[in-house]
């Protein structure tokens, strides 16, 4: 598949993604295929005529932009009884969040699908992790010498980042003492995102979804503290009282955070 793939005007390079590339996939996990590409010359009707070539019927194409502004576009097939996502990627775009990854910045931003904001240095990630399939102008292998190791310029822009986990929970405390669940869960929830994120950042390891994060720091090659187990218990006990909702701050402000020297 990869291989017709690049067939494709437009399809510069295809890499498996996901759990597949990292090892940690299901038997019924999805086969997930990034499909970098030029916007300028991608042929989306030829991806569609492709699709029904693999399924043996009508599978809509979604163009670029089509599923929000960065998970992008792609399709949806099933081969044969497995799901095979085709994940668009802008290779100009995907090279500016590379180049940024190296400069330490990033941010995330609203996106259907990700409650917690899409990473923009996320398609770095991708690329960090995915296994090249077809490659044959050297495009994914140039980027991935770009971030190989982990830049330590944003290992220590995710610490730094840090300051926000107080920030959400001065304003988590005064909605505990309003009683209000919702508020005081949302903040709770981003608050322990970004610390997963910077534990994430710490042991040099990228992370591209929300999906697992929190779980995923347990498995880091890096002493975080038990932070997996006892975020976990603090937000499945939020309760809904203004004490147990306090209660549940305080204990928020303990979790084990890294520092500069933790990688």
């Amino acid at each position: 598949m990869a291989a017709e793939l690049v067939g494709v005007p437009g399809v510069r390079a295809v890499a498996l993604g996901g759990s597949r590339a990292r090892g940690t996939h299901r038997p019924d996990s999805d086969v997930d295929l990034g499909l970098y590409y030029d916007r300028a010359l991608l042929d989306v009707d030829a991806l569609a005529a492709l699709a029904r070539r693999w399924v043996g019927g009508r599978v809509d194409i979604a163009p670029p932009g089509g599923w929000g502004p960065w998970v992008d576009g792609g399709g949806w097939l099933s081969v044969d009884g497995v799901d095979v996502d085709w994940i668009l990627r802008d290779v100009d775009r995907v090279r500016e969040q590379c180049e940024r990854a190296r400069a330490g910045e990033f941010a995330f931003f609203a996106q259907p699908g990700h409650p917690f904001g899409f990473l923009d240095v996320a398609y770095a990630g991708e690329v960090a992790n995915a296994l090249p399939l077809e490659d044959p102008d050297g495009i994914l292998a140039g980027m991935r010498a770009l971030l190989t190791p982990f830049p330590a310029a944003l290992q220590s822009a995710f610490l730094r980042s840090l300051w926000q986990v107080d920030f959400l929970l001065d304003g988590a405390a005064k909605g505990a003492k309003r009683g209000d669940v919702a508020y005081v869960a949302l903040c709770a929830s981003h608050a322990v995102m970004l610390i997963a994120h910077a534990w994430h950042a710490a042991a040099g390891e990228w992370a591209v979804n929300e999906k697992g994060l929190v779980l995923d720091v347990a498995r880091l090659a890096i002493d975080s503290r038990g932070f997996t187990g006892s975020a976990t218990d603090i937000l499945q006990k939020l309760g809904s009282e203004p004490g147990q909702l306090s209660l549940a701050v305080r204990l928020l402000r303990e979790l084990p955070r890294p520092d500069s020297a933790a990688r």
